[in-house]
């Protein structure tokens, strides 16, 4: 009695079938895992490029680059604490009492010096609660704002302009000398140097700077 042969399960076709589908889960395994781990490190994801919403949509482009105003007539406290402060309402006054005085976009400021009641403006930069950064020590050692705040003068809306990771700061002082410039270039945001400014050598020997605290800062974050 012959036995009848059973009908084959699976086509020639079926193997390459598989091995799509196999390859297909493999990519998008390893494409998830690159992501999960790249994801934090992204200019995306530390918001760099992104224009913060504030109470009044405040213009450096203009206070800056077109009226001339310099850094410090804002931020006052700069070159001698740790917090580059912001202006009190009655310095945005002193101006906006005379000049666009019943603006919309200025209603804000008007409600805050009515009511004696603070701006709240909203942070466009920021580190982690455990990071302690002086702004003064920074300004008096020759780096500019624009290392870490771009140029600022630039921009019609405030946004944050570099990542200021660890990896960020870690990278300037165990090598200073590019970020640094002569002290009367410190508030320039649009500074670039010329044949006649001094190398980074030069400048770090003016500030100060020695391979002491480059080597400390090269042990601790190695």
């Amino acid at each position: 009695m012959e036995r009848k042969l059973m009908g084959v399960p699976f086509t020639p076709r079926a193997n390459i079938i598989m091995t799509i589908c196999l390859g297909t889960i493999a990519c998008v395994v390893t494409s998830g895992c690159l992501l999960w781990f790249a994801w934090p490190y992204s200019d995306y994801e530390r918001h760099v490029g992104w224009t913060v919403e504030q109470p009044v949509p405040f213009s450096h482009q203009h206070h800056v680059a077109g009226l001339g105003l310099d850094c410090r007539f804002c931020h006052s406290s700069v070159e001698r604490s740790a917090q580059a402060s912001l202006p009190p309402t009655f310095t945005c006054m002193t101006c906006h009492s005379q000049i666009w005085t019943n603006a919309a976009v200025l209603a804000a400021v008007r409600d805050s010096l009515l009511r004696n009641t603070p701006m709240t403006w909203q942070r466009v930069t920021n580190v982690p609660d455990y990071v302690y950064f002086n702004h003064s020590i920074h300004v008096v050692k020759g780096v500019g704002c624009e290392s870490c705040h771009g140029n600022i003068a630039a921009m019609p809306l405030t946004y944050k302009a570099k990542t200021l990771t660890m990896q960020f700061c870690v990278n300037c002082h165990r090598d200073p000398g590019p970020n640094l410039r002569p002290a009367e270039n410190i508030f320039d945001t649009d500074w670039h140097r010329g044949p006649d400014t001094p190398g980074p050598a030069a400048l770090m020997a003016l500030y100060h700077l020695g391979r002491r605290n480059l080597t400390e800062c090269s042990i601790c974050h190695r």
